[in-house]
């Protein structure tokens, strides 16, 4: 059988039975490494290297960073490449450009050109491509190939030393910040976490963090030392401060090396404050340096319409319904601080449900103090943590953390948790969906009534 024959043979027919093929692909799990990454590439030429990114990496806040860059390029006029993971919605989330989802037929002819390349790669001692490295050059070429962006926000997916979206070498390098997430993978001390997130560093390109922690702050100098790399630290070389929160949104003033700037945004929650900021400060530095037109109504219009779904997310005003996917110790504390200095509420209902691949107690000792009822499910995913696990962890942690009389409840059945806590939010009470995104993405999709949700990493 001659190479035509054997792409035909190898022919997905549908945007449906692509996805399944590629999502097919989980079980070879997270391999950090880039030798397969690299091999699809060699095969067809290396089109990354004729693209320009943004590389984003972090604990928490990737993903609103990503959406702050790329909506303030678009209005001001740059054509926006966007990879980000896991997606809420749809499969085709995770690929957008414009801030539009590639096309369905488009993925299918891009997972009909790599299939074949994957296969072949699977027989030899490198093995199977995984369902991140087949996703990320399926991203490689619908923007080297289809779309042409100006420029990618590109976020990685674990990590960054040993991620998949590290084959590139980008204009700009963004941390976020630093938190006790993955730890399986990356490592069980901050300084060994920074180590990977500051392997996306690469020599004589700037980088742009907000990671606080003295420790870990230090491996991304020593890093960016190292690269003879621009470093641009938050609470160092820029800041913010918190100038108003009514209602709908909220608003910062930035100082910068190069000026200062007042920002309004839409999103919710005092860690966007710091999101927005480090997005600020990545687009200064592309301004100032690497010649991009940036107009300050513009922009600062784009920061303003911002939008990320399952973040600080109002999805129902009566009663109110918040969703956040935090799911880290960082991201509860960080939860926790927005409840306490935007909202009013009588009691707080709180509906959760996480994998079981972390340990929860740092998540329960930020966000217990503040809750009224807890309701405890399941997540429909294979590495689920089942609801009595977590109700153990809340009830250990009651005495110490909770209110006296906090209600636990636990219902393994999510849409049974979601009727149940539904029903406990009364009209001057929030309601607060939390924890692990498949949770988030199922829960969204029911409550806003979108019948054709899919979710995944």
């Amino acid at each position: 059988m001659d190479n035509n024959d054997r792409d035909a043979s190898a022919s997905l027919t549908s945007y449906a039975e692509a996805v399944d093929w590629i999502n097919g692909l989980i079980p070879f799990g997270i391999r950090p490494g880039l030798e397969r990454i690299e091999a699809l590439m060699e095969h067809f030429g290396h089109p990354h290297r004729r693209l320009k990114f943004v590389h984003v990496a972090g604990t928490n806040g990737k993903g609103s960073t990503c959406a702050f860059l790329t909506r303030a390029l678009i209005a001001n006029g740059y054509d926006v490449g966007t990879f980000t993971s896991p997606y809420i919605t749809k499969f085709t989330n995770r690929f957008q450009y414009n801030g539009e989802d590639i096309p369905d037929d488009v993925l299918l002819g891009l997972s009909n050109r790599l299939r074949p390349v994957v296969e072949r790669l699977a027989e030899t001692e490198l093995g199977s491509p995984t369902m991140f490295e087949v996703s990320t050059a399926l991203a490689i070429l619908y923007y080297a190939e289809v779309c042409f962006p100006d420029v990618v926000i590109w976020e990685t997916g674990l990590g960054g030393r040993m991620d998949v979206t590290n084959i590139v070498n980008p204009v700009l390098s963004v941390i976020t910040n630093v938190g006790h997430d993955h730890m399986d993978i990356l490592g069980d001390t901050l300084e060994k976490i920074a180590a990977e997130k500051a392997g996306i560093i690469k020599p004589g390109v700037p980088v742009v963090t907000s990671v606080s922690q003295p420790e870990a702050l230090d491996v991304i100098k020593r890093a960016a030392l190292r690269c003879k790399s621009g470093c641009y630290v938050a609470g160092e070389q820029f800041s913010y401060e918190k100038t108003q929160a009514a209602g709908e949104s909220q608003s910062l003033h930035f100082k910068g090396p190069f000026r200062e700037f007042d920002l309004s945004l839409s999103l919710r929650g005092d860690y966007q404050l710091e999101n927005a900021a480090g997005a600020f400060m990545a687009l200064e530095v592309l301004r100032q340096y690497m010649a991009f037109q940036l107009d300050d109504e513009l922009t600062a219009a784009g920061f303003r319409d911002t939008f990320w779904a399952g973040r600080m997310e109002l999805v129902r005003q009566s009663p109110r319904i918040l969703m956040d996917g935090a799911h880290n110790p960082e991201g509860a504390a960080a939860l926790a601080q927005s409840l306490q200095s935007g909202w009013t509420y009588g009691r707080l209902v709180l509906m959760m449900g996480m994998l079981s691949t972390k340990s929860h107690e740092d998540y329960f000792k930020s966000i217990l103090p503040l809750v009224d009822e807890l309701i405890l499910t399941e997540p429909d995913f294979r590495k689920k943590m089942e609801a009595s696990a977590l109700a153990d962890i809340a009830e250990g942690l009651r005495a110490a953390y909770a209110k006296p009389d906090l209600r636990i409840v636990v219902q393994p059945d999510w849409t049974r948790a979601l009727a149940q806590f539904e029903a406990s939010i009364g009209p001057d009470d929030l309601g607060v969906v939390s924890g692990t995104l498949y949770l988030i993405s199922d829960v969204r999709a029911q409550l806003l009534h979108q019948a054709d949700s899919e979710k995944g990493w």
